[in-house]
């Protein structure tokens, strides 16, 4: 089983790229399931119900997403469709699914989106105590177990894919938007990468216009970030091989598109 994940899609741009390439990409590198990070995707903040359906539309099995879940209040007309998840670790009585196992060949896919605390301004739960709670839950009901930890802090990311190594088939970092070179499996058999990047304008600052992101950092006014026109784009993530067997996984690649 081959199992595609794409970093951070971020505004139209983001979204184009992957209806443009993952049809034809999915055909030629025989891809059985496809994440994708879909918090940025409207405007470079949320998701709207249009994007939802052109992702999925595209080939997406499974929408996860971050800090930005509620940028756009059209989420609350798609937060409960079981192919869209958001972070766990939010305060319990939250709407929406933290996790959701999918089937796919007879195999169940279970799904999980987690949510750092570090440097993010999130209220949250601490994730690596829903971590455990949920994997306790599924342990018996899934044969892989997927997690995107959406955190800003590289130091946070590894230390949780230590201690879930052998407990999940994979842990990847997403929201900081720069593909890391880190990708490995380790020593307990999990794929670990620390941030997968993401799928947008190339010529840009983390996908924001690149003019208006150094006002801000030259002038310190509060300059509104809006997502780069560039009309060239990058289309980040990973490819996961698995065992069709044992379900673990062999292999990690990074890509790049």
């Amino acid at each position: 089983m081959k199992i595609l994940i794409i970093g951070d899609i971020v505004g139209q741009n983001g979204v184009d790229k992957v209806k443009t390439i993952l049809p034809k990409y999915k055909k030629e590198e025989n891809i059985n399931f496809i994440i994708a990070n879909g918090e940025n995707s409207a405007d470079g903040m949320g998701i709207t119900s249009k994007i939802f359906k052109e992702l999925m539309t595209a080939g997406v099995n499974v929408i996860t997403m971050g800090n930005h879940t509620w940028g756009k209040k059209d989420i609350f007309n798609i937060i409960d469709n079981s192919n869209l998840i958001r972070p766990a670790n939010y305060a319990k009585n939250v709407v929406g699914k933290g996790y959701n196992i999918f089937k796919y060949n007879e195999k169940n896919i279970c799904v999980i989106n987690l949510i750092g605390r570090v440097d993010m301004n999130v209220l949250s739960e601490n994730p690596f105590n829903v971590a455990d709670e949920i994997i306790e839950e599924v342990k018996d009901k899934a044969e892989i177990i997927i997690i995107d930890f959406h955190a800003e802090a590289t130091a946070e990311k590894i230390a949780l894919g230590y201690y879930l190594d052998g407990k999940v088939s994979c842990i990847y970092g997403t929201h900081t938007h720069v593909a890391t070179a880190d990708e490995k499996i380790l020593e307990n058999g999990t794929a670990y990468i620390t941030d997968i990047g993401m799928t947008g304008p190339k010529k840009s600052v983390i996908g924001m216009n690149v003019d208006a992101s150094i006002k801000r950092f030259v002038t310190t006014l509060p300059e509104k970030y809006k997502v780069s026109e560039d009309k060239n784009s990058i289309l980040n993530g990973i490819v996961l091989t698995l065992n069709d067997e044992t379900c673990r996984v062999e292999k990690i690649e990074r890509i790049n598109l």
